[in-house]
């Protein structure tokens, strides 16, 4: 029988959100996984971090934060905790108590460490037919890297965006921010939440399969075409020569966009760079890219007159730009504030601390408030006693 999520009761108080009603098992660590839960619980699904007794990697990553981690907590908010040893028979039969009501389990297990410990699609199919099981891997489920453990920054230097991120020539340079991870994370909730909408229809779960490998290729797919006759070493970057870029000024740099025509116009105007405007052989992005030695010069010389900040009010609303600033700003940042990006949390063990929120905005059902990231095990009780455990935790 198909049960609606609207008519299913939500664990966490507050506005709904278009998942309320949906109950996630999180058993996986690192970026990819856990923030896809979190992506989730923003949209208000019950979800639940199960972990080992040895509890996430990023657990035990640096940080200046004495008592927690911050990559664990900014990657967590708004789930229950729970610790689970899968390698005990206990531990797996409350596994299986807590699938049977749950809608969603995420995992990024080595293709294979599932099914050797017992908790496979297969096997949670048979009890949970609604379930919607998503895989989170290295490379995918099958091929000869299956088994292997992938990582953010290994797949930026494999698939190519460490070498178009350097400079032409020069050695290729990583891109910070595990840009890889967070995409897989948003394929991550983009997949579970249509495989979600599809079970509507069939009362049907099914089995997700999102891999870093498949993060990075999607993040390229504009540099991944490769036509009929084209050698295979060939320009595949779409920059604009560097006239859209960062650029240092009389103190600090400074982000500038001017592929539009109207853009580099007004951008030619405010710089008074009057050789440039007008000129034929600027007057394409393409002519600008093969003209970037002749155009940067003149630029970088006109910037030069004012700091970072000073340019990115003179230019205002004339040319897209930015002065280069450290992320601390964002947390004052007018924007942010306006847009209420960032919100107040109250952690168990750091106490009160400022965080990023809801990474969507809905209208009608903007779901519950977000909560901290939990401490180890902190909902265990609470949770198994759910699900009829009843000896102490």
């Amino acid at each position: 029988m198909k049960v609606k999520a609207e008519n299913r009761r939500s664990k966490r108080s507050g506005p709904k959100g278009p998942l309320s009603g949906i109950r996630v098992l999180d058993l996986s660590a690192y970026i990819a996984g856990p923030f896809g839960c979190t992506l989730l619980a923003d949209q208000g699904a019950d979800v639940i971090k199960i972990e080992a007794p040895s509890g996430d990697n990023l657990r035990k990553y640096p940080s200046t934060l004495e008592k927690e981690s911050r990559a664990f907590i900014g990657l967590n908010r708004s789930k229950l905790g729970l610790v689970l040893d899968l390698k005990s028979p206990e531990g797996l039969a409350d596994l299986f108590r807590l699938v049977q009501k749950a809608d969603v389990l995420v995992h990024n297990f080595r293709p294979g460490v599932a099914e050797r410990l017992g908790i496979d699609y297969a096997q949670f199919q048979m009890i949970n037919p609604r379930l919607i099981y998503c895989a989170v891997s290295g490379f995918g489920e099958t091929g000869p890297l299956s088994k292997k453990a992938g990582f953010d920054q290994l797949l930026q230097v494999m698939t190519g965006m460490c070498t178009l991120q350097g400079q032409q020539g020069g050695k290729p340079e990583i891109i910070y921010g595990s840009v890889v991870d967070y995409f897989a994370a948003a394929l991550v909730a983009g997949g579970v939440s249509s495989a979600l909408y599809e079970r509507e229809h069939s009362g049907l779960g099914q089995e997700v399969n999102v891999s870093l490998l498949r993060s990075a290729l999607t993040m390229q797919s504009a540099r991944l075409v490769w036509a009929e006759g084209e050698p295979k070493d060939i320009g595949r970057d779409f920059r604009s020569g560097g006239v859209s870029g960062i650029h240092p000024t009389k103190d600090g740099y400074l982000y500038l966009s001017a592929n539009t025509e109207d853009f580099w116009k007004s951008l030619c105007v405010k710089l008074e760079l009057a050789g440039l405007t007008g000129n034929d052989r600027y007057n394409t992005v393409r002519k600008r890219a093969a003209r970037a030695s002749e155009i940067l010069p003149q630029l970088h010389k006109a910037l030069q007159s004012k700091n970072a900040l000073e340019w990115e009010i003179f230019l205002g609303d004339d040319v897209p730009c930015a002065a280069a600033k450290p992320v601390e700003d964002i947390f004052e940042n007018p924007q942010v504030l306006a847009e209420e990006m960032v919100t107040e949390f109250k952690h168990p063990l750091i106490g009160k601390y400022r965080g990023q929120s809801q990474a969507i905005k809905f209208s009608r059902t903007p779901g519950p408030e977000a909560f901290a990231a939990p401490t180890m095990g902190q909902h265990s009780k609470t949770i198994l006693t759910d699900v009829g455990w009843s000896d102490d935790v």
